[in-house]
């Protein structure tokens, strides 16, 4: 596997482990994923519940959160790592300038568009600076505003199409239309980013319903320099989630993955469940709100409180949430290490080189 830069940081194998909340990538699935020579990312989406005993408010415990797993990881792993930050989030700044203070190699910030993302540099900033978008309009709006503002452009983009898992930058209308496909979206992107060349290399990462190395072959074809890929990584055993949120990967057909409509504001895709059917049926409306995490979420409109859900299914507790998968993450049948996984990735890549 040909091996590519994200600013300065080399990542030895193309492949990129999705930021996954709400504790389901935490240090451990990415300081696993690092130690192959992937990319392993750590998820800042509610990380705050997951430290309750510690002094403070919510937004502080996500700090002290960020902070923790960050140390964690660097414990366990001298590989790169990531830390993705919802734009969505309503402390995104606190986490940005967090991450940057802990030396997190890499930001990737997605579900919205990080205009100012540059802005929280330092002098002393080893960070790079990585948008996930869904569009070559988007791509081009955030060159044209960084290099403008701040004169920076992305150190890479991460091209997000409508397979992808959770929140999804498209209308609902969109996921099923091949206009939209991930395969589109790639060579646009890649076009952008060509434009740039004479004054820097902006690498491409596909994302969304890769599953297999067959599938990284086709769209290093298509001109990405590597793939993300989260829910082949949910079934093993370094994953931060529960056994029980592990199985219901393991469980699930391909007739039990549903887009359902978040909180957010944006479109996501899960594994369907009695909590997405109690919603349905009005059954889970907040009755106040402890967290304030989203910027754009009003509880008394809400259907339900999206960060409590994933917490709880993390924790296992699938009648009070439920699992975000990707499109192909019906195809899990057994826990195995990340190691395994990412040796048949590169054992099937092998095989595909040919198409290349």
């Amino acid at each position: 596997m040909k091996s590519f830069f994200i600013g300065r940081y080399e990542i030895k194998l193309p492949i990129i482990q999705g930021g996954m909340g709400v504790g389901v990538s935490l240090s451990g699935l990415a300081s696993a994923v690092a130690n192959e020579g992937g990319l392993g990312v750590i998820s800042a989406a509610g990380i705050g519940l997951l430290y309750p005993n510690m002094q403070g408010s919510y937004l502080q415990k996500c700090i002290y959160g960020l902070q923790e797993e960050l140390r964690k990881a660097r414990e366990k792993t001298k590989g790169v790592i990531g830390v993705n930050i919802m734009v969505a989030l309503s402390n995104f700044s606190d986490m940005v300038r967090t991450a940057i203070t802990e030396k997190a190699d890499v930001i990737f910030a997605g579900a919205g568009l990080p205009l100012d993302l540059p802005s929280y540099r330092t002098a002393d900033c080893s960070t790079m600076l990585v948008p996930i978008v869904s569009s070559a309009r988007a791509a081009q709006l955030i060159c044209t505003k960084w290099q403008t503002h701040y004169n920076y452009l992305p150190d890479a983009f991460v091209v997000e199409g409508p397979k992808a898992g959770g929140h999804l930058g498209f209308k609902t209308n969109q996921i099923g239309d091949e206009q939209y496909a991930l395969e589109h979206l790639v060579p646009e992107i890649v076009a952008v980013a060509e434009t740039y060349k004479d004054t820097k290399t902006i690498p491409v990462i596909a994302a969304g319903g890769i599953s297999t190395g067959k599938d990284i072959a086709r769209f290093l074809q298509l001109g990405a320099a590597a793939a993300q890929m989260g829910s082949i990584f949910v079934p093993t055993n370094e994953c931060d989630a529960s056994e029980n949120f592990k199985k219901v990967y393991l469980k699930s057909e391909q007739k039990d993955i549903r887009i359902i409509q978040s909180p957010v504001g944006m479109p996501g895709r899960a594994f369907d469940g009695e909590f997405i059917q109690n919603v349905a049926e009005g059954k889970e409306k907040p009755r106040t709100c402890a967290f304030h995490c989203i910027k754009t979420c009003d509880y008394t409109k809400s259907p339900y409180c999206i960060i409590e859900a994933l917490y709880n299914a993390a924790r296992g507790n699938m009648k009070k949430g439920y699992a975000f998968a990707g499109a192909n993450a019906y195809l899990a049948n057994k826990i195995r290490s990340v190691k395994e996984v990412i040796d048949q990735l590169k054992n099937d890549l092998l095989f595909a080189q040919p198409a290349l």
